[in-house]
């Protein structure tokens, strides 16, 4: 029982770090954000260095610097018959920065701070889902030193060197007030402790580790098919991000009253730590932008998004008194895509105006629906502004909003009381709101 209910607990360790769509950041830019994030076959400076490195090869400044933070506020909903539960997430603050030069006419290089990957989600302690899911939270950083260089008047090649890490913490319940009650009729001693925790989770695991830094790559090029028209194209590695040294705690509703008579029912996971591997996706970026005048700009391409690398995951612990515990989970997902389409309008010499669309498909299995990343399809709206008070200074400002297609959806799991398997399944919806703003200075 102590196994099944570790396999509980750990088998969703990853998804804090890759679960899918809902935790790959797409904000990495106010001004590309006002656009639906196109980027891969745009000249955008210093902040190209994410979108496609081959357009810092087109820096025709000295120095670009750029620096913004966004607020992500997000909100869902579980339903099964006239059960409701809504999550009360804290907001994510990604933030990113860049600086890029221009070295020689036909060479630029620069370097870039951004959060990738982020989000947080509370359900509550005490809802119908709490053995799967009741709160988590995620930061990762990727640092990216860059090349690109020039080649003629029209092609541009570029490559940077991505360097991840990160943090993470989550929690579940270990043991319901369900299964207390269900192991009360099997042990009527428990039967008063069933009845006192009938609508409060009995005991409650907390697991946080920090993932050592990882290396992986960015490259692109870029190409001015005409004066009006360019492609481009980009491609992030995956990135097999590693937790060395994760610990767990165990929290009781009560510890004094219950730790007693529910020690022989759970693993001392306190006792140990764990070593987990976990994939960051690669994505492949193709776009076209295109001017049909000196003022108006459109672009559009598709991501696609190597989730199929995350089939299964494994943990290892190296305690002897919880090296027992050691496990491998299937998790089969699938690869995505996401297309997206921008326009920026030069209203004046000084104010652009942006609006931008997505469609952001999901890369889990109706069967592997689970509520820590309520993955489905989405829709993005974007717009945004850039104001630029002197000629050098930019005010980028943007806001967007997803809304996900609403989705049902089961997760199946081993009851640790009865060792039989259960499914949780239900009605998901989740929606976001991000503004966004920045600040670009060149010279």
């Amino acid at each position: 029982m102590k196994k099944i209910i570790t396999l509980a607990c750990i088998a969703m360790l990853p998804l804090s770090y890759t679960a899918a769509e809902g935790y790959q950041v797409n904000s990495q830019s106010a001004r590309q954000a006002g656009m639906g994030h196109v980027g891969a076959a745009m000249k955008l400076g210093a902040e190209s260095m994410h979108f496609n490195p081959a357009g810092l090869g087109f820096l025709d400044k000295t120095i670009d610097l750029s620096a913004g933070v966004s607020g992500v506020f997000s909100s869902g909903e579980y339903t099964k018959g006239t059960y409701k539960n809504k999550p009360d997430n804290d907001p994510s603050t990604p933030l990113y920065f860049y600086a890029g030069f221009r070295v020689y006419d036909f060479m630029s290089a620069g370097i870039s701070v951004t959060n990738p990957y982020g989000s947080a989600m509370n359900w509550g302690k005490n809802w119908t889902g709490a053995h799967l899911i009741q709160d988590i939270s995620l930061k990762s950083f990727s640092i990216q030193p860059t090349l690109a260089f020039k080649i003629g008047d029209r092609l541009c090649l570029g490559g940077g060197l991505m360097m991840m890490f990160g943090n993470f913490s989550l929690s579940r319940a270990l043991i319901t007030s369900g299964d207390l009650a269900m192991a009360a009729d099997a042990k009527p001693p428990l039967q008063p402790f069933a009845d006192k925790y009938k609508d409060i989770t009995p005991v409650s695991a907390t697991l946080s580790g920090d993932a050592g830094v990882r290396l992986g790559f960015n490259i692109g090029a870029m190409y001015d098919i005409t004066d009006r028209i360019t492609a481009g194209v980009s491609y992030r590695s995956k990135v097999q991000m590693r937790v060395p040294e994760g610990t767990a705690q165990l929290t009781y509703a009560n510890e004094l009253e219950l730790k007693p008579i529910l020690s022989a029912m759970i693993p001392p996971l306190d006792q140990g730590t764990f070593e987990a591997e976990l994939p960051l996706p690669s994505n492949l970026n193709a776009g076209i932008s295109y001017k049909p005048s000196d003022r108006l700009t459109l672009s559009g391409e598709v991501q696609f998004v190597g989730w199929g690398a995350y089939k299964e995951l494994n943990v290892q612990f190296w305690q002897e008194s919880v090296k027992g515990y050691s496990l491998s989970a299937k998790k089969e997902y699938k690869n995505s895509r996401i297309y997206r389409i921008g326009g920026q309008f030069a209203t004046t010499e000084r104010l652009d105006l942006r609006l931008g669309f997505y469609f952001d498909e999901s890369p889990v299995k109706d069967n592997f629906l689970n509520p820590e990343t309520p993955s489905m399809n989405k829709l993005g709206t974007s717009a945004g502004f850039s104001f630029r008070p002197t000629g050098n200074l930019s005010v980028d400002v943007a806001l967007s909003y997803v809304t996900g297609f609403g989705r049902d959806g089961s997760y199946t799991d081993v009851n640790p009381v009865t060792q039989q398997p259960r499914v949780f399944e239900g009605h998901y919806k989740i929606r976001a709101f991000t503004p966004s703003i920045g600040l670009s200075y060149s010279f």
